[in-house]
């Protein structure tokens, strides 16, 4: 992945930060699986329980990474929602927004971590946070994920065993199904 699409994936994540704040809570964990440096889409977690449901939801985003024979995929979180939904201890900086780049040959944990400005007051009289982001963490090659992050990475580059003329249309629907928000590229969508 160039420099310019990272930096491009990292605003991106920002943003949604920001707006998540907004209303009151951090977007769920993402995967953004890219395939020959092109983006296959966004990729949202499904609602979850608490605990194992959590695991194994985050890890089930690699599915679709998996199904789209991605070679390079980025996963985003944030440090306690995450540790919180999986029922883990917080490893790193909180509050946090983490981004892996992952390839299957190795990753490198970015983070990039923020304090919630207090509420500004809208004309409507509702307040909302705001991120105010602090310096990022040095880039951490081989830095250790949260346990189903690294399962997401892991399984992203094992392709699926799915006899179907299209396994990549036919995860999506699947994962639809489950309740994963999936956003593609006009590429991939069609």
């Amino acid at each position: 992945m160039d420099a310019q699409t990272w930096d491009a994936l990292v605003e991106s994540m920002k943003s949604a930060y920001s707006a998540g704040l907004a209303e009151g809570a951090v977007p769920r964990p993402v995967i953004m699986p890219l395939v020959r440096g092109e983006l296959v889409g966004l990729i949202w977690v499904r609602p979850t329980e608490p605990g194992k449901d959590a695991l194994t939801g985050i890890a089930e985003l690699a599915n679709i990474a998996a199904a789209a024979g991605a070679d390079e995929v980025v996963l985003a979180w944030e440090t306690h929602d995450v540790a919180t939904a999986c029922q883990l201890p917080i490893n790193g900086p909180v509050p946090c927004l983490n981004m892996v780049h992952a390839t299957k040959d190795g990753h490198v944990l970015h983070q990039f971590p923020y304090t919630e400005q207090p509420p500004s007051h809208s004309p409507e009289g509702r307040g909302s946070a705001e991120p105010a982001w602090r310096p990022a963490v040095e880039p951490q090659p081989g830095g250790e994920l949260v346990l189903p992050v690294q399962a997401a990475v892991d399984y992203s580059f094992i392709p699926l065993e799915l006899d179907h003329p299209s396994p990549f249309g036919v995860t999506v629907v699947l994962m639809e199904e489950d309740g994963y928000n999936v956003r593609l590229n006009e590429a991939f969508a069609g």
